[in-house]
């Protein structure tokens, strides 16, 4: 198998899985207490870079600082424009021990912040102060999850050059703890009720992404999903042949094992992003003729 897309099995790192989905929530709200707000939620997410996730630049009153999950001298780092450093290593220890780490290498670098401790868009949520539950972090399934994201985000940022219209940033939600791209119609959508609505939503869209499994999903997969849905786009034809429609969850399925395992997982995902895309748009009445780039 190409080493590039390891194997990544939901059950061998679901306790791994979940102190990272808490820790990016810590960290992914100190950059959304911090920064402007932006359209669709744009201001609150994590990026895919050469070493792990990063928050990108976050605006303090001495300049630019950042935070870093680096996944492959498992740290935790904080730099900032003015020179300032603080780092700690990433290892197994409860949410709540995290949090006040995390929020304590703050003031070292010069940076003020306080966050709302409760988790976002998951079941049952326990504030992250009080979440004293034994922790998890195995630093091989760690980098393997950074590796699929390296490798997907360089097929997203490819699909993503093909589109004029509006269309978001490769970026990492922490609050679902997946990695998305979302093409805009320009028209605006009608009210949608769920966890996630009002802004997130507030324009049509087709949205692709990839996220480590869970909700009825046993194991890491790819998705795509049109807002609102047309009429018919369950039925539609798309690539590659494993591909299917999630009744539940409401939007196409490839499982991440059928990309890996492909002759060119690059071609199987780029297949999948594009036909479902085109399914949504042409079922939705887009026109793609003025938001398409050309050869």
């Amino acid at each position: 198998m190409n080493p590039n897309w390891p194997a990544l099995p939901l059950s061998e790192w679901a306790d791994t899985y979940r102190s990272l989905h808490m820790w990016t929530q810590v960290v992914g709200k100190i950059r959304m207490e911090l920064t402007p707000p932006l359209n669709h939620f744009w201001n609150v997410t994590l990026y895919v870079n050469s070493r792990g996730l990063t928050t990108g630049p976050i605006p303090y009153p001495g300049g630019l600082f950042e935070m870093q999950f680096d996944f492959l001298d498992h740290q935790l780092r904080v730099t900032t424009s003015e020179g300032g450093r603080a780092e700690r290593a990433l290892c197994p220890e409860p949410v709540a021990s995290f949090y006040r780490a995390a929020l304590e290498m703050l003031p070292s670098v010069g940076v003020v912040c306080e966050i709302n401790p409760m988790p976002q868009e998951v079941p049952d949520a326990i504030p992250f102060d009080q979440d004293n539950a034994p922790g998890a972090y195995d630093p091989e399934y760690a980098h393997r999850h950074w590796k699929i994201l390296v490798s997907t985000s360089k097929v997203f940022e490819k699909f993503r050059a093909k589109f004029i219209g509006k269309c978001s940033p490769v970026h990492f939600f922490w609050g679902s703890f997946d990695l998305a791209c979302t093409r805009f119609s320009g028209k605006l959508a009608p009210p949608r009720k769920g966890v996630i609505s009002g802004p997130a939503y507030s324009h049509e869209e087709s949205s692709a992404g990839f996220w480590p499994g869970g909700s009825g999903i046993d194991g890491p997969a790819y998705y795509a999903y049109t807002v609102p849905a047309p009429a018919g786009i369950d039925r539609a034809p798309v690539k590659p042949a494993a591909a299917r429609w999630d009744a539940k969850l409401g939007e196409f399925i490839l499982m991440y094992d059928d990309v890996r395992s492909a002759a060119s997982p690059e071609d199987a995902l780029s297949d999948f992003l594009q036909s479902t895309y085109e399914a949504g748009a042409n079922l939705g009445n887009w026109d793609r003729a003025a938001l398409e780039a050309g050869p």
